[in-house]
């Protein structure tokens, strides 16, 4: 931008004084891009549930019907924290009554709407057991969920570390 003058009209010999305006403060975007949409997807409507895998395929060939893309371990791990935070997260109930879920709970979640495969979350859970064991806890990671003493922020930072884990060994 160009500076502006202010003040006073200048008198002979003297410099008008100027100013800059400041720079406009960044602000975070106000639309989620859409790649970053399927982070928390929702669930699928009753339609989408009555509509059988094969036909859906088929739709999908045909350009009817757009299926989620599965993602690798660690971005999938990435997705388990984001629909923990977006439906809440619980202990004792893959999904409790009021539609929150465990880490087992949010897996099962994503693979059956598509956005991580059988194998896929395999891996994931094989890297979110090692990060457990690095922790000194020797059991299944949905027992450890269901441990008295966790809280929300320690179940996001383990599968967190678990991510970078998968990440850092390309996956």
């Amino acid at each position: 931008m160009a500076p502006t003058t202010t003040g006073p009209a200048p008198k002979s010999g003297r410099f008008p004084r100027t100013t800059t305006p400041p720079a406009p403060a960044l602000a975070p975007p106000t639309v989620i891009p859409p790649a970053l949409e399927i982070w928390a997807p929702d669930p699928p409507t009753w339609g989408q549930r009555l509509i059988p895998k094969g036909v859906r395929s088929a739709m999908a060939d045909l350009g009817f019907w757009q299926e989620p893309r599965p993602l690798k371990p660690s971005f999938h791990l990435v997705q388990v924290i984001e629909v923990l935070t977006r439906y809440g997260w619980c202990q004792a109930f893959d999904f409790s009554p009021t539609g929150r879920m465990c880490i087992r709970g949010a897996q099962t979640f994503l693979e059956s709407t598509g956005h991580v495969t059988t194998i896929d979350r395999g891996k994931a859970v094989n890297y979110l057991q090692s990060q457990l064991a690095r922790q000194g806890v020797n059991m299944r990671f949905w027992e450890w969920n269901d441990l008295s003493g966790n809280n929300f922020l320690g179940v996001e930072a383990t599968i967190s570390a678990a991510s970078d884990l998968a990440r850092r060994n390309g996956e």
